[in-house]
This record gives structure tokens, sequence and C-alpha cells, in this order.
């Protein structure tokens, strides 16, 4: 088992009223006794679609360890309350950014040779992308894009215009990637702060080659949705190494000790690295 997030139902509060039940297709609730129970870890996929309906506010959401869920089986599930079901879970899973589940979902209904009742197309990689392109899954394969030559007529600037990329996928916020994505399996990490690139002039030569990469702030952005996301990373794949590059500001700093404790909680011996960046853009660390 590991620590995940997961519905807590207060049986003090709860009146067995039965409310929240259409609201997780999931099928993880049954009323049973009088009160409303959570009948399988395998079933909750912690995201809280029951919370709304509830009037007596018994339903929370806390982090405790939880067997792992189970997309497939809750499919198995699904399919049997109909179509309309089916469309409100994977809407469900949609909404929330699970792209992971949404492909398991999809691709149980393929399997089983059902029409998917929504809006959505696999990409080659066979994971779900939706509308806007820019959080849509790329895996270039280790292939850095080619050295670009300026269009004619416009001025060659040297080095700006013709060096190569190290970029090996997109997209590369942490808030957008999707946490098994088939380019994380047996990759070197490389987690920088927003800045980092813009300091390090040989950002991608000397951190960023031969190397997956997450970029995001520890100061304005959801640091506890990252120690989530990281922790995904981490434990759902098989990570050679993480580097984390930052800047020499305090705030860079914030996000050490989110990828470390990512780390340990995988159970895994994966091998950290810290690269500190002045703000001259000098690799100081």
């Amino acid at each position: 088992m590991a620590k995940r997030k997961i519905i807590k139902i207060d049986e003090e509060k709860c009146n067995g009223c039965g409310l929240c039940i259409p609201n997780c297709p999931e099928g993880a609730l049954q009323v049973i006794d009088g009160k409303v129970r959570l009948i399988s870890d395998l079933f909750c996929d912690g995201l809280g679609a029951c919370i709304g309906h509830c009037p007596e506010g018994a339903i929370t959401i806390e982090e405790r360890e939880a067997e792992g869920y189970d997309e497939k089986k809750v499919m198995t599930n699904i399919v049997k309350q109909g179509r309309n079901v089916i469309k409100a879970h994977l809407e469900h899973l949609r909404e929330h950014g699970q792209h992971e589940y949404l492909r398991q979902a999809m691709s149980y209904l393929k399997e089983k040779k059902m029409k998917i009742p929504i809006e959505e197309k696999l990409s080659h990689s066979g994971y779900m992308h939706e509308g806007c392109p820019g959080s849509k899954m790329m895996d270039f394969g280790g292939r850095r894009p080619s050295r670009a030559k300026p269009p004619e007529g416009t001025i060659d600037h040297g080095p700006l215009t013709t060096r190569g990329s190290e970029l090996r996928q997109w997209p590369v916020q942490i808030t957008l990637v999707p946490p098994q994505a088939p380019y994380f399996e047996g990759a070197d990490l490389l987690v920088a702060a927003d800045c980092a690139p813009f300091a390090c002039a040989s950002f991608h030569e000397d951190l960023l080659k031969d190397k997956i990469l997450l970029v995001g702030c520890p100061k304005l952005d959801d640091i506890e949705f990252y120690r989530e996301r990281l922790g995904q990373v981490i434990s759902k794949n098989e990570i050679k190494s993480v580097t984390y590059a930052h800047m020499e500001v305090p705030c860079c700093f914030g996000l050490v000790s989110v990828i470390k404790e990512a780390i340990s909680a995988s159970g895994k011996k994966v091998p950290f690295r810290e690269i500190i960046i002045s703000i001259k853009g000098e690799i100081i660390s």
C-alpha cells in the first residue's frame, strides 16, 4: 500500500440518505446498515465528486495508506450501469486532469468494442490530449529537433537561430505533465525552477542533455500539488535519477525538500543531485 488521497466518511454525521451515491459512478459507495460506506479503496479515485452532494457534510478527503485505485476494475462495474454512467465517469476523469486513468478507461472500452461516449482522441503514444495543443503529450523519442535555419531574407543571429534543442518531450510544466507518460520510464529527470533556463546560457548543453524536463516555480505555484505530482511520477515509473536545477534565491530552495520527500515516499533508491545557479547565470554548486 502507498499513501494517496481518498474519501473519509464521518459516521456520526452521515444519515444514510444516499444522495452521494449517484455522484460516484465508480461504485465506491454503498448504504450498509443505515450508513454510507466506502466499500473498497480500489474504487475510490480520491477526486471527491461525492462531497458536494452530501447535505450533512459527512464526506471529506484525507491522505492515508490505501490500496491502489484500479481503473480496470472500476470500468468493469461502470459498464454495467449504461452509457450515461460511462460518460459521466470519463468526463469526471477528464475534468480532473486524470489523463492516465482516462487512457486506461478508454482502452478498456476499445478492448470491449464499446463506443466511447465523449469527444476525445488518443495521441500516437496512446495518451489523452484535449483541445488545447499546449498540453498535448508528445514524446520526441530522444530525437532532438534539427538545427534551424533562418528564413530567406531574415538576419542570421548566429547561435540564437542555429543551436539545437535538447528537449525530449512535451509538455514540460509539472502541472500539465501526465504522471505515467512513457518517456518517464528509465529516465534521468531534470526538475528546473522557472528562472533557471533563462539565467543559465548553457542550460541545454550542460543540464538538459539526455534528460526529461519538468519545470515549475516553488514560490508562485501550488507546492502541495507539486508534491503530489512529483510523487506520482517517481512512484509510478522507474526513474534513474533526479536533478533539481534552481536559482540561488531563497524561494527556489522550497522544492528541494519536496523532491526528497517524493523520493523517500516512493520507497525507491533514486539518486538526487542539486544544482544551484547564480542570478548572473553561473553554475555555483
